[in-house]
């Protein structure tokens, strides 16, 4: 049960795993705001366009 206890306790596979997913994350986060950061902007040009047609 010791040597069981103490391979888990030096396995570093698990919290690797664990740091990719917190990148991946982070990276999502990024492109999320980013895309809605400019969906707001296109969404004003396509109002302006919208109204010159007018």
């Amino acid at each position: 049960m010791r040597a069981l206890l103490a391979r888990f306790l030096r396995d570093d596979v698990g919290a690797t795993a664990i740091e990719y997913a917190i990148i991946a994350g982070g990276i999502s986060i990024v492109i999320v705001a980013g895309v809605r950061g400019i969906g707001t902007s296109v969404s004003g040009q396509f109002t302006a366009v919208n109204s010159a047609f007018k």
